[in-house]
């Protein structure tokens, strides 16, 4: 008499790492980025890389449906052995660091936080105008150099009645426009040819070219992405049509704005100032040439962060896999044509944990 062992198969698990710039020493750099949000799901089983390195591996990758990426590049080698990756998560907005065509080549969805950086983002781009404005940094200075005869020095100017230019009306862009409406300033003009100047209107800005904004705007903000058609956007000919009292500001990508051309039309003093928080070469390792200037504020890509900010890009980075895992289409993909791919729908469908792959 035979006996016959049946034995269960182990649940199915939809496996994720995150890149090793996350954690140092063991320890989470951004402590209020829960990974409880994964922990939480059904079916998920997270990892983080052993070491941090500039650009992800095929290694690295090898065994994993997900990755949520912080820092590292996704190249076209980084995923030449990405048999069951199915998306890479960035934990942020910006993309410049993937390469998004060879994602879609390789059947890799490219998700993003879209949404999660708006608001605080938003709110650093405003306080930097009050300060560029105030010239609160200066002040600051003349108090911590005892200098409080030197006062009528050093006089601001207010937002009322101003008029600020808004470069790329994504998220974060049309964020701000709200945030300025109660300012009483002019209605902020935009430029984002990718935007019907309708939705522009819907929103409270104005539609412009880009010429007309630099010319008119007291305050010009970049909010746009980096890419082929961005890249050195503004260089001389547009920040030489600036006037003399106007400020710039960049949170989005170094890179968007000529670096030489802009250091030297505030060297020279040809506009009020600028608050710069992203650099062309980062990380920035040695004293920057914008720091000698006392018309511009700095901060190292990082004005935007807050508490609030890693939450909720942690948890929107983790919904990202954790909706594909279940079959569900993420809330921002940057390349939805991969999910046209029968390719990318086979792959799909065999790591998905609500439909496992057949056994017979």
């Amino acid at each position: 008499m035979s006996t016959h062992m049946q034995t269960t198969a182990p649940p199915p698990a939809f496996r994720i790492g995150l890149t090793g710039d996350f954690f140092s020493h063991g320890h989470p750099v951004y402590p209020d980025f829960d990974l409880g949000v994964l922990e939480r799901a059904a079916g998920m089983v997270c990892s983080t890389f052993s070491s941090h390195t500039d650009e992800v591996t095929p290694q690295q990758l090898s065994g994993l449906h997900g990755v949520i990426v912080l820092s590292p590049r996704i190249t076209q080698h980084s995923l030449s052995q990405s048999h069951e990756l199915l998306a890479v998560s960035r934990f942020g907005v910006g993309y410049d660091t993937v390469d998004v065509v060879a994602c879609t080549a390789n059947d890799v969805a490219l998700c993003i936080t879209s949404g999660a950086v708006d608001r605080p983002m938003a709110e650093a781009t405003v306080g930097w105008m009050f300060a560029l404005a105030y010239r609160m940094r200066l002040k600051d200075l003349q108090m911590r150099e005892v200098r409080w005869d030197q006062r009528g020095m050093i006089m601001g100017t207010g937002l009322y009645g101003r008029t600020a230019g808004i470069i790329g009306f994504g998220g974060i862009g049309r964020s701000v426009v709200g945030m300025l409406s109660g300012l009483g300033m002019n209605p902020p003009l935009v430029y984002d040819p990718g935007v019907a100047s309708e939705i522009i209107a819907a929103h409270g800005g104005r539609s412009v070219n880009l010429p007309y904004l630099m010319a008119r705007s007291d305050f010009v903000s970049v909010h746009c992405p980096l890419n082929p058609q961005t890249k050195n956007l503004i260089s001389a000919p547009e920040l030489d049509l600036m006037k003399p009292d106007a400020f710039i500001l960049n949170t989005a990508r170094g890179g968007i704005i000529n670096e030489d051309a802009l250091f030297e039309v505030l060297a020279a003093r040809r506009i009020a100032g600028a608050a710069l928080d992203c650099f062309t070469s980062e990380p920035v390792i040695e004293p920057h040439r914008f720091a000698l200037l006392e018309n511009v504020i700095l901060a190292p890509h990082n004005i935007g962060w807050t508490r609030e900010l890693f939450r909720d890009i942690g948890a929107m980075a983790c919904q990202n896999l954790i909706d594909l895992a279940h079959g569900k289409y993420p809330s921002a993909v940057v390349n939805p044509e991969v999910f046209d791919r029968p390719s990318f729908q086979k792959k799909w469908e065999s790591v998905r944990i609500d439909h496992p792959p057949s056994t017979n």
